[in-house]
């Protein structure tokens, strides 16, 4: 990843007026090249974000980003630039636009991949070598293996290409796309949902789910439990399992977690403390000082990892709705 890309997934992560104010520090020139790179990027997957804003600023982004735009680029431009803008616009809309199969840029992947996937794997090739990387390995991943072998082969030894032949291709894939490029695509689905979903999912439905996906790609499956259970639904528990987490969690980490965690997760782990190990943890939270947001959130992960553990080991219960069962004798 280049370090224009990372830049371009940085602005792309902040409020638009926020991004402008970082671009009005950058030359002319570099203003140019972010830009460009914001208009050519449709999409960004939350790893991918992650982990560029992590080596950024050592922080973690609260949601993910569909991507950039032309449009995106522009208006940070303006803003970034004001009167200056002029030339700056001029030859982003040039590049972007005079750029070979840019028309597939505004298209869902799965719907290029539905007209390519039949096409002769050098046609494939020369369609993808002009698609952003990401936008392209999409594209490449709903190949069949030896497609895949046959189009990178191709991509790789492929060299100088006659510009008419690339107007032909160009032209053929546009008209018989038309349809495609004309539509409004909204998203559905996602992890997040699939979260939501299993989070009021019987417990055993659930398990059997994500062990089932785990089998066949375990990343997912991190992902997932990572969005059914943060930090903040520690709140959530019952007297009874705070305390047991309490003897797993070291006061140091509690220390350094709750300091980016609200008043009512505070006060629940407090609560459960016995008076003199409450001022401890009071006291050290007060020694800590002002701390850097991505230790906290680290810290706040690795209390999760332990709760989920514990969970896992049936030691607790992770209770999504928070409401407290009843209890009869």
């Amino acid at each position: 990843m280049s370090d224009i890309h990372r830049a371009a997934i940085v602005l792309m992560s902040l409020p638009e007026d926020e991004a402008a104010l970082v671009l009005s520090k950058l030359s002319a020139k570099e203003v140019e090249q972010v830009s460009i790179e914001i208009a050519r990027t449709k999409r960004i997957s939350p790893m991918e974000q992650d982990t560029t804003i992590r080596e950024f600023a050592n922080t973690s982004p609260a949601a993910s980003t569909e991507g950039g735009s032309l449009d995106l680029a522009k208006n940070l431009v303006k803003k970034a630039l004001g009167s200056d803008a002029g030339q700056a616009l001029d030859n982003i809309r040039q590049q972007i636009e005079a750029l070979p199969f840019g028309f597939l840029r505004t298209v869902d992947s799965q719907n290029v991949l539905t007209y390519l996937s039949d096409e002769h794997p050098q046609t494939i090739a020369l369609v993808m070598s002009y698609l952003p990387a990401n936008y392209a390995a999409e594209v490449l991943a709903g190949l069949s293996p030896d497609r895949q072998l046959a189009v990178v082969r191709r991509m790789a030894t492929m060299g100088q290409t006659n510009p008419e032949i690339i107007r032909e291709v160009e032209r053929g894939l546009e008209g018989r796309m038309s349809n495609v490029v004309s539509q409004s695509l909204q998203s559905a689905g996602g992890v997040e949902p699939v979260a939501e979903m299993l989070n009021v999912t019987e417990r055993s439905i659930e398990r059997m789910i994500l062990d089932q996906i785990a089998e066949e790609d375990p990343d997912l499956v991190e992902e997932i439990r990572r969005l059914m259970f943060v930090f903040e639904d520690v709140a959530k528990f019952s007297g009874k399992d705070i305390q047991v987490m309490l003897k797993h969690i070291e006061t140091s980490q509690w220390a350094l977690a709750l300091k980016g965690a609200s008043e009512e997760l505070k006060d629940k782990v407090l609560g459960n403390m016995s008076q003199r190990a409450a001022d401890m943890l009071r006291e050290e939270m007060e020694f800590l000082g002002a701390v850097k947001v991505s230790a906290v959130e680290a810290e706040q992960q690795r209390i999760v990892d332990i709760v989920r553990s514990l969970e896992d080991a049936g030691e607790i219960e992770i209770n999504a709705n928070g409401e407290e069962e009843q209890l009869v004798q």
